[in-house]
C-alpha cells in the first residue's frame, strides 16, 4: 500500500513539474508576444500589465522573435477562425421552438356573477 502511494505521489510530482514547465515557456511567450505587438515598448506593457518592466523583459528574452512572431500568426489564424462553439443557421421549421403540450385538463373560463355586475 505505501509503496503505491510513492509510485502515484511521483507521478503526480512528475506530471506538475511537467504543467509548471509548461506554463513557464508559455508565460515567457506570450511576455515576447505583447512586448512585439507593442514595438518593444517594455514600459508601456508593464503599466498596462502592472508588472516590474525588468521582469517583463526578463521573461521575454529567452524567445526568439521567430518564435513570437510564429506565436502571434497562430493568434491571428485562430482569431479568424469561425469559433466551433457558433451553431449553422437552423432551418424555419427547426427555428421554432416546440409547442407546448395541449393539457388534458378542462380549462374552467369563470364567468361574471350576474348579482354582482348589477350592482356595480
Amino acid at each position: 500500500m505505501a509503496a503505491a502511494n510513492v509510485l502515484t505521489t511521483r507521478e503526480a510530482a512528475v506530471k506538475a513539474a511537467r504543467a509548471k514547465d509548461e506554463a513557464d515557456v508559455a508565460a515567457r511567450e506570450a511576455a515576447a508576444v505583447v512586448l512585439r505587438l507593442f514595438d518593444n515598448d517594455a514600459e508601456l506593457v508593464a503599466d498596462l500589465l502592472g508588472v516590474p518592466a525588468e521582469e517583463l523583459e526578463r521573461e521575454a528574452k529567452p524567445v526568439t522573435a521567430a518564435r513570437a512572431k510564429e506565436v502571434i500568426e497562430a493568434l491571428r489564424a485562430r482569431a479568424e477562425r469561425p469559433s466551433r462553439s457558433r451553431r449553422a443557421p437552423r432551418s424555419g421549421a427547426e427555428a421554432s421552438p416546440p409547442s407546448p403540450p395541449a393539457s388534458d385538463v378542462p380549462v374552467r373560463v369563470s364567468a361574471p356573477d350576474d348579482g354582482r355586475a348589477d350592482a356595480a
